[in-house]
């Protein structure tokens, strides 16, 4: 584990979403969890296990900007509420801009955005300050979903994804902004960018049938469907693969692509609109697909259309490797025989319903290495319907803002793992992880064997369900429609900042089924909006090594419905601090941060600091490096689990904070995150002082201080009493990390 970072500063018709809309939402007489959750920007990529994706990600809050802060927010339908950490830059009229800072090489850059409904037109971007050709293309046409058969949800889907080459190798440290100009679209909202180096265009393959060879026109005027069927007819037939070179396709109709390699020469050159490409309702197998792009025209959601990249079977011993698809129904909706089916390397983005769901029948699928990202429904799922998913493992996938349902629920079947995975802003009617038995439709194959669930981290998961009217917690445990007494392991489990609750055992139909059979073994939880444990439903679970620290309001909300229906029994074994209490009033439910004073953070800085008090905090910080999104505001933003980190083996490093006019400087006080995971370090560091930003005194020398997470991971350091504007931390050495870090940096007159 990284040990810098962990709960710091920082992925048929039947309707999946539909989880969190059943009988429960009829009887539940507890209140709305109305309070504002509890807000952090920690990234999905500051944390172990997820994908190894090829690009940096940068948020735009965390950019040089002349826009507007958008968030946090976790209200269902706002746009700040499906963004990345729950916030965005809102850039309105001629002239704003975010500039995101390159801290890798990179020549192309992906950007999530949201643009007004109805809304289309084009971003201008600078390198370096120079405007070049190209423009970010951006459109609000498959943004603004409705599903109004899906109880409880809203207009959703708000952000999209728009894609350019920067015609150039830009190094670290390269400034690329995103403008507003003349002839640009009025307002965007920019969430993410990321910037990648993308390598050059693949060869052919020597054993390989080109489809332009058969009439395919790359440049994406003609309808190419027939060529691409003669070519794969003809690759059959003589043993080859077949060939996609660089280019634009357009394929009208599906295409059959069985027991064939069809590779591209790498997803930013060969480039798929399709809309419904492959649909097989059943195939002999060994189908390898590779290294292209498919990207539909999905603007609506229709779960009686089969809008997918694939619908069906690709048959078994398959392969489905870096593939970017892009604005379809789904991405992957695979029924019939796809054993030892592989699933890995792909980009999975702006799909209305599911990313991946295993319809029934699968075993030995592995669905690993995956990056997903703005689903409306679950992003990975395994549903058991006909017969039984079977020995399936989704593993080491990142995941970010499912916007209607999960990030990844095993609905039935045997024998299935769920490892390694980061989940991060779920929205609305799901949570991070789901193990359930809702049917959907029937015939259905209840959970048994064992299901095992381990490694995953999850990131601001868990949601307020307006059909419940109280919230869906970060891992639910679901006997919806039947019971479990399966054995469902459960270990080693982050959670940062959970909005609402972190395990939740609930039988969401309304039914009151028990729920037993469940271990949870080694789990972290920092900064819980509520409760640790949600329990609505009778059964049992045993727990150890569970520990939780910032936690909202109490350790447990034990409630069962219906009111008759004896407690969830809470099995306590060794190992578990921090959620020893209980919510001893069944008829509401604990608002967020009620239980203790509230840990959010002010949505904006203050302009100007107190009177007394802390003279940095809101003010202006600057630095001589960071690492990726730890930026100098983090340190003076009053949010002590943000932090800055300067740029890594690179000492001395400074960290600067202009109080806005001349003070009396008495005394720094230092921070580090308090979660436990902050190991103990020792930083060597002085103070410094001027009223000009030219000319520094020395107000500290320098010295070594230790942070140790047993007092607070706080450093207290009186100085020489001075006048200054400017105060500046040199740090030359850090046990810990090979750079400086600082969650706060706090200055007082006295």
């Amino acid at each position: 584990m990284d040990n810098r970072r962990r709960s710091t500063v920082w992925l048929a018709s039947a309707t999946a979403a539909a989880v969190a809309a059943g009988g429960l939402a009829l009887a539940v007489t507890t209140q709305a969890a109305s309070a504002a959750p509890t807000v952090s920007s920690v990234s999905p990529f500051a944390v172990s296990g997820g994908a190894s994706v090829p690009f940096t990600e940068y948020e735009a809050e965390a950019a040089a900007t002349n826009g507007s802060a958008v968030g946090p927010d976790y209200t269902q339908s706002t746009v700040a509420s499906e963004a990345s950490g729950r916030r965005a830059v809102n850039l309105s009229g001629q002239g704003k801009y975010v500039e995101f800072t390159l801290t890798a090489p990179a020549n192309a850059v992906d950007v999530a955005y949201n643009l007004p409904r109805g809304a289309s037109g084009t971003v201008s971007v600078y390198v370096n300050g120079t405007k070049i050709s190209q423009k970010l293309a951006v459109t609000a046409q498959y943004s603004y979903v409705d599903t109004g058969w899906i109880a409880g949800s809203k207009t959703h889907h708000f952000f999209d994804d728009a894609r350019i080459k920067l015609g150039q190798n830009l190094n670290s440290g390269a400034k690329v902004k995103l403008q507003l100009d003349a002839g640009d679209t009025g307002q965007a909202t920019i969430d993410v960018a990321d910037f990648e180096q993308v390598a050059a265009a693949a060869s052919a393959p020597a054993n390989s049938i080109s489809v332009v060879a058969n009439g395919a026109d790359a440049s994406g005027a003609g309808d190419s469907t027939s060529a691409f069927n003669t070519t794969i007819s003809q690759a059959k037939s003589q043993g080859k693969e077949v060939w996609i070179p660089s280019g634009d396709f357009k394929l009208g109709s599906t295409i059959q692509a069985d027991g064939v390699t069809i590779r591209g020469a790498g997803n930013w050159y060969s480039v798929l609109h399709s809309s419904h490409l492959i649909d097989q309702t059943s195939a002999s197998g060994n189908t390898k697909l590779y290294d292209f792009a498919v990207f539909g025209e999905v603007s609506v959601r229709n779960d009686n259309s089969p809008d997918s990249f694939i619908t069906g079977s690709l048959g078994p011993n398959s392969v489905v490797s870096g593939i970017w698809v892009q604005r379809e129904k789904c991405g992957l909706w695979l029924t019939g025989n796809n054993n030892n089916l592989l699933v890995q390397n792909n980009r999975i983005i702006g799909t209305t319903a599911d990313g991946l769901n295993l319809d029934g029948s699968a075993n030995g699928v592995q669905v690993k290495n995956n990056f997903l990202r703005n689903q409306g429904d679950d992003s990975l799922a395994m549903w058991s319907l006909g017969a039984p998913d079977t020995g399936n493992t989704f593993s080491n996938n990142t995941i970010v803002q499912p916007n209607l349902a999960n990030g990844i629920a095993i609905y039935g079947g045997s024998n299935n793992t769920v490892s390694n995975n980061v989940i991060a802003d779920t929205n609305a009617l799901g949570g991070g992880i789901a193990i359930s038995n809702q049917a959907f439709l029937q015939p259905f194959n209840p959970l048994s064997g064992t299901v095992t669930v381990s490694g995953n981290t999850l990131i601001r998961t868990g949601a307020l369900n307006p059909n419940w009217g109280h919230p869906m917690g970060a891992l639910r445990v679901d006997s919806y429609d039947y019971a479990i007494n399966n054995d469902i392991r459960i270990s080693n489990t982050t959670f940062v900042d959970s909005p609402y609750s972190d395990f939740e055992f609930v039988s969401g139909g309304g039914h009151g089924y028990t729920i037993n059979g469940v271990t949870v073994s080694g789990a972290t939880a920092s900064n819980t909006g509520t409760v640790v444990v949600q329990a609505e439903t009778p059964g049992s679970a045993s727990f150890s090594n569970v520990t939780a620290t910032g936690t909202g309001v109490t350790g447990t909300y034990n409630c069962p419905y219906p009111a008759n229906l004896p407690a969830f029994t809470i099995n306590r074994g060794s190992g578990n601090s921090g959620w020893d209490g209980n919510w001893n009033d069944c008829g509401t439910w604990p608002q967020p941060g009620s239980g203790n004073p509230p840990t959010s953070p002010p949505t904006t800085p203050p302009t100007t600091p107190p009177a007394t008090g802390n003279l940095a905090q809101g003010h202006p910080a600057s630095d001589t490096g960071h690492a990726d999104v730890y930026v100098a505001g983090n340190a003076v933003d009053g949010n002590a689990n943000t932090y800055w980190e300067s740029a890594n083996n690179a000492f001395p490093q400074s960290l600067t904070v202009d109080l806005g006019a001349a003070k009396t400087v008495g005394r720094i006080v230092l921070k580090l995150p308090p979660a436990a995971a902050w190991a103990t370090r020792t930083q060597t560091l002085s103070v410094l002082g001027s009223t000009d930003n030219n000319s520094y005194s020395t107000l500290k020398s320098s010295a070594g201080y230790t942070f140790n997470p047993s007092s607070g991971n706080t450093v207290t350091i009186p100085v020489t009493s001075a006048t200054a504007r400017y105060v500046r931390l040199t740090i030359t050495g850090n046990t810990g990390w090979p750079a400086g870090q600082l969650s706060e940096f706090e200055v007082y007159s006295s």
